[in-house]
């Protein structure tokens, strides 16, 4: 009964965001107590509603960016992804550590997903930290491969795609893409891609892989050595329609991955095709221009891979799988042979 008070009562404030309805109103339309109607209130708060109350007025749910809740994502999921495992936490070490432990334990079918709304210790590659602070968009999801694995660096170019076409599908905003795994808008990076395989001990293969994704939709509070390189997709938008449309094309795509139908969106949103840049290649613990030699190359194109194909100064070509990639500063380019 509760349930269907507050689903009710939800409903009825979102089919009239922006406007106030009394307590009175609400009960008498919905057949229920006053004091249901406020119980529903508070608990829809509790879930992080941010409903405003006036005396004589009533309620009001702003006409602002939507909460994320496992009901408004599943709202904005296709039918076919809708009754998809979502598990939503308040605030997990790491969305791709659950995400491990669940699929570990068996039963997670393929699609599932982990969204926490605060990580406190997200990963981020080789090893790096992934700050992600509260009002950010962080989740994982679970894909059990039925493809070749050969070609794992197609996993994480589709998911790159997949959250650049939903941020400027949901947000309006232009996102561009840098190898192999970052996304940016407006010159700044605004999420981060970490994918991680599963292996079965018994047979020694991957059976399943984790797609982690973390978005800013804000920078404040960011540590003072990120302001500069931190970017955020802000603004009056759907952060529940952003997750459902990044779960729906990496699932899509991922279902199909060897038609690689999400390659053409990666080459035209791709920042670094054409670009001077310099590759560094080996592990290192924080910035690579600062603790390696790089090697001066232009990039000429992205393989049916994934792979970055670059060439160098001295006219040799590769097609990088592996490795890091910056734009050479104005000043600092060199002048390679015609691509």
């Amino acid at each position: 009964m509760a349930g269907r008070v507050r689903d009710a009562v939800l409903a009825k404030l979102q089919n009239n965001k922006g406007q106030y309805l009394s307590g009175e109103k609400l009960s008498d339309q919905l057949g229920v107590s006053r004091a249901a109607v406020w119980k529903a209130i508070r608990g829809l708060r509790e879930e992080g509603y941010p409903i405003e109350a006036m005396t004589n007025r009533g309620y009001l749910l702003p006409d602002s960016p939507e909460v994320i809740t496992e009901e408004e994502i599943r709202r904005y999921l296709p039918a076919r992804y809708r009754d998809n495992g979502l598990y939503l936490f308040d605030v997990l070490d790491s969305t791709n550590n659950k995400a491990r432990q669940l699929a570990a334990e068996g039963g997670q079918v393929h699609g599932s997903t982990v969204i926490a709304l605060q990580q406190t210790g997200g990963k981020g590659r080789l090893g790096r930290n992934f700050f992600s602070p509260k009002e950010g968009i962080y989740f994982s999801i679970i894909i059990r491969p039925d493809f070749d694995l050969r070609r794992s660096v197609l996993v994480t170019v589709a998911a790159a795609a997949a959250v650049a076409e939903a941020i400027e599908s949901v947000s309006g905003q232009r996102a561009r893409i840098k190898w192999v795994n970052d996304v940016y808008v407006g010159g700044k990076k605004v999420c981060g891609i970490l994918t991680e395989g599963i292996t079965d001990f018994e047979s020694g293969q991957i059976d399943h892989l984790v797609i982690g994704i973390g978005i800013n939709t804000t920078t404040k509070g960011f540590p003072k050595e990120l302001q500069d390189i931190a970017g955020a997709v802000e603004g009056e938008y759907s952060r529940p329609a952003l997750v459902a449309g990044v779960i729906t094309r990496v699932l899509d795509y991922l279902g199909n991955i060897e038609a690689r139908e999400f390659l053409q969106s990666y080459r035209r949103k791709s920042m670094l095709i054409g670009e001077d840049v310099m590759v560094f290649r080996g592990v290192y613990r924080q910035n690579p221009e600062e603790e390696m030699d790089g090697r001066p190359a232009r990039v000429t194109g992205i393989d049916e891979d994934g792979g970055l194909k670059v060439i160098y100064t001295d006219g040799t070509r590769e097609t990088l799988v592996t490795g890091e990639v910056t734009v050479r500063r104005t000043g600092e380019k060199q002048s390679p042979p015609q691509a």
